[in-house]
């Protein structure tokens, strides 16, 4: 499932309260999908029943990282992270931050990468606020878009 609007979340947040649901949330840009995607979302999806992943829009994408990303089009980024079992729902988002999703979803637990400090970690304050949790995920050392994509370059 693909959520684009607001009212969707909002939808969507109450169909998961309803069914007594822990909601997990995490969100990135998830472009040229590896390794260290894949098992930072497993390990994301175990920390509670569903797991929500907001995927940054090609427009946002190119606000944070450039105009050469993203490399793959959101469509076709939203088409493989909805693939991975561990993946629930799939929610695209323009805004630079996930703030506003984040304050509209609700989610029981909300997911970043041990390379954040909670403090740092956007929606961080709101989601503790209603009593959730905050999780700092390990990473797959090595593993990143960045560096794939300049490996590729030299190729």
């Amino acid at each position: 499932m693909i959520v684009t609007t607001t009212e969707g979340i909002d939808e969507l947040r109450e169909l998961l309260k309803n069914a007594n649901l822990k909601v997990v949330f995490t969100n990135g840009v998830f472009d040229i999908l590896h390794a260290g995607h894949v098992t930072y979302l497993e390990q994301a999806a175990n920390e509670g029943d569903v797991l929500v992943v907001g995927l940054n829009s090609d427009e946002s994408v190119r606000r944070l990282k450039g105009a050469s990303r993203p490399v793959n089009a959101q469509e076709d980024r939203a088409t493989v992270l909805q693939a991975l079992r561990c993946v629930n729902h799939v929610v695209v988002f323009s805004a630079d931050t996930p703030l506003d999703l984040i304050v509209a979803l609700q989610p029981d637990v909300l997911v970043k990468g041990a390379d954040y400090k909670k403090e740092d970690v956007v929606g961080a304050k709101e989601v503790e606020a209603r009593g959730g949790s905050v999780v700092l995920m390990p990473l797959l050392e090595g593993r990143s878009t960045t560096n794939i994509i300049t490996r590729a370059q030299k190729v």
